[in-house]
């Protein structure tokens, strides 16, 4: 096995398929590493851990063709630290030599007859434009779980409206909800639990031009001419989360958003990013002021500007999911409904697409 092509190329999709690569290979160290297949006029690199498979395949001159798998942090590490122009790989028994420049190294590879047949799915197949698909992802992925114990809640939900589409990730403490007119990915009635961190690749993966979705029995594929990410789904019942929205907020703020997140930034590094210190929102006639009290260490106090409607109240929340919550509205202006200080409170962007994605936002109990 022999080709050539340009160190940046690879060196970029290297970077891209080693996210699939398994951090704790285990039975089967093969995992660690990708596999590159030399074909024709291009190579495919492949990483995967069974759960998630990302492909991309980039021109080279193949002189000679062939599979090997190369350890993931190595190959990624030697290949980047190259200097820019061509650079050569070779396979010589269980050895690769990738040169560039006057650089040289070789890399012990791992036995490619061991790394899995990872296919893509079979099944029903649609196109969807990657901008607004990508973006939707970008606002609900970071709501979903992080906690394998609960598996259900590492997923998005992604369920056909009358509309068009719905994204839907919850961790128990904080609710995204997107919704996508026009976009048919799936039948009426039809919905599916997708792995957060699959479609977290997607969103990374692809920025623009069209997806094709492939949906199958296990799991789902989304790909342009030359990158694929092969994700798995996930068995179970999504929480019935539309119980959880409140029908109606008797207080609404409207901030600046970027005010906002500038001042919730200054009371997470008081309480030193410790989720245990909550961040205090006042909110009055006056405007909006936030606090946070580390005992012992620190306090800070900020007014902003502010439009309240309601009665005078305090809310606390984590200052980590209020900003994830700021980031995704986007706009200019924030709208921040509540109930009182128990119940689940409401943010989103105060520009005219504000139906189209909600945030919701458990309260932390203070005294």
């Amino acid at each position: 096995m022999k080709f050539r092509c340009e160190r940046d190329t690879l060196a970029e999709s290297i970077g891209i398929t080693q996210r699939a690569v398994a951090a704790r290979s285990g039975a089967m160290p093969v995992l660690s590493g990708i596999k590159v297949t030399a074909a024709d006029d291009a190579i495919e690199l492949v990483g995967s851990d069974l759960d998630l498979t990302i492909r991309v395949r980039i021109p080279a001159q193949v002189d000679v063709p062939g599979t090997a798998v190369v350890p993931a942090k190595l190959f990624d590490g030697l290949t980047s630290r190259l200097k820019p122009g061509s650079v050569t790989f070779e396979v010589a028994g269980d050895d690769a030599r990738i040169s560039g420049g006057p650089a040289q190294v070789s890399v012990r590879l791992l036995p490619a007859e061991e790394f899995p047949r990872v296919g893509s799915p079979e099944g029903t197949t649609v196109e969807v434009e990657a901008g607004p698909f990508a973006e939707a992802l970008r606002q609900v992925i970071p709501a979903a779980s992080k906690d394998d114990a609960r598996p259900i809640l590492t997923g998005v939900l992604l369920a056909a409206t009358s509309s068009g589409l719905r994204l839907v990730a919850t961790d128990s403490y904080r609710l995204a909800v997107r919704d996508l007119p026009g976009v048919g990915l799936l039948n009426d009635g039809q919905k599916v639990l997708v792995s957060a961190k699959g479609l977290n690749e997607v969103q990374r993966v692809f920025g623009q031009g069209t997806i094709t979705v492939t949906l199958g029995e296990r799991e789902v594929a989304f790909a342009s001419e030359d990158r694929s990410v092969v994700t798995r789904l996930i068995d179970g019942d999504f929480p019935n989360y539309e119980q959880l929205i409140p029908s109606g907020y008797p207080n609404r703020l409207t901030v600046s958003r970027e005010s906002l997140e500038e001042a919730a930034r200054l009371m997470q590094i008081v309480g030193e990013g410790r989720d245990s210190t909550p961040v205090r929102l006042s909110m009055s006639g006056d405007g909006l002021e936030l606090s946070a009290t580390a005992q012992e260490r620190a306090d800070a106090k900020e007014s902003i500007e502010a439009k309240f409607e309601g009665t005078d109240m305090s809310v606390a929340f984590n200052p980590q999911f209020l900003l994830d919550g700021l980031a995704a509205i986007g706009g200019d202006e924030a709208l921040l409904e509540t109930v009182d200080p128990l119940k689940p409170a409401t943010l989103r962007s105060n520009s005219g697409e504000a139906g189209e994605f909600l945030y919701l936002l458990m309260p932390v109990r203070i005294s």
